[in-house]
């Protein structure tokens, strides 16, 4: 018997990487939604799914009444079926990023406000274990006062999907990953930015695919950014690859390898060198989980209350990050980030 019920709306790629957690964690899926109804039976037959396809949100929620809805759905559909299934009286768990514009995220924060309803945005890199014993190395004050955070991200992803038409593709569609990543390691907020986007020659997207961003942050840690999408031969993580620098020590994490570093344990004097041992990392607390991660959390708050980590008025900030990147690369100068 099934503990919870939800509608899946948006039967793209990405739904593929859903309907298994789903079944997993005993959710009873009793309704898949698209634009397309043929490709939401097409879903509905692969992963040998008991309800039937549509492609009328409402209709489905009044047929179905599910307790959650999770929003697989293009960035531009997120405000539009969040807000419609927070009114119809369900909780949201969507995918990134949480909006096409921060008029749209502000939209729908105050819609799960006067509805009562959760709405959460799954950010998977949260849930993976490395990143976890990472943060509570970082807020251990295993490197000391934390100072600094540098991500690198490089890949040549080759796609025809909605990816290529848009404006920011690294920005709002990539980057959202490792911005949210950068609050979570160093537990700080955005305070402003200063960044540039562009399309690199050979690019085979429309927008701007790469972008270099600089970020100040709350306690005074400095983020840096730099990625692109079009970088052929030598791709980084899709975790990005990052350096993170305290006070008193570095810690490294490349290509999803071990992260190390070493930190000061005695100085000497000034000038001379002080004696450094390895950064020993806590023992992970969680195994990789990607969208299990945010599932768990979204079932955790219906059993319990307990807000997820990523509830749309956390979440919000990461996405200002994205907006002021882009408003910073426009106007050719340093702006605040504001949600």
């Amino acid at each position: 018997m099934a503990n919870r019920k939800a509608v899946v709306v948006g039967a793209g790629s990405i739904s593929n990487a859903w309907f298994d957690p789903l079944a997993d964690e005993k959710v009873e899926v009793a309704g898949v939604v698209d634009l397309d109804a043929s490709r939401a039976a097409g879903q509905i037959a692969r992963h040998k799914l008991a309800c039937k396809p549509s492609d009328d949100l409402n209709a489905t929620l009044r047929a179905v009444r599910p307790d959650f809805v999770v929003d697989l759905t293009v960035p531009d559909a997120h405000c539009n079926v969040t807000c419609r299934a927070l009114r119809g009286g369900c909780h949201v768990l969507g995918e990134k990023p949480m909006a096409a514009s921060m008029a749209e995220a502000r939209r729908m924060v105050r819609a799960a406000e006067r509805t009562g309803k959760c709405y959460m945005v799954s950010q998977s890199r949260r849930w993976a274990a490395t990143h976890e014993r990472l943060a509570r190395a970082i807020a251990g004050r295993r490197l000391g006062t934390l100072t600094t955070a540098n991500c690198d991200f490089y890949m040549a992803r080759h796609s025809s999907c909605f990816r290529v038409t848009m404006d920011s593709p690294l920005i709002l569609d990539m980057a959202i990953h490792h911005f949210d990543l950068a609050r979570m390691l160093t537990g700080t907020d955005p305070v402003a930015v200063y960044a540039h986007e562009f399309n690199p020659h050979g690019s085979w997207y429309d927008g701007d695919v790469a972008a270099s961003c600089i970020f100040e942050m709350t306690d005074g840690v400095v983020f840096t950014y730099r990625g692109s999408w079009c970088a052929e031969g030598w791709p980084t993580s899709w975790h990005g690859d990052w350096r993170l620098i305290g006070d008193r020590g570095t810690l490294v994490y490349e290509r999803d390898r071990e992260p190390r570093g070493k930190r000061v344990t005695r100085r000497t004097g000034r000038g001379k060198k002080p004696t450094l041992e390895p950064v020993k990392l806590p023992p992970a607390r969680l195994k990789h989980q990607a969208m299990r991660g945010a599932l768990r959390e979204m079932l955790r708050y219906l059993r319990t209350g307990e807000r997820p980590q990523t509830e749309c008025h956390d979440n919000i900030k990461s996405l200002a990050m994205v907006f002021a990147a882009m408003e910073s690369s426009r106007k050719g100068r340093r702006v605040p980030v504001r949600t």
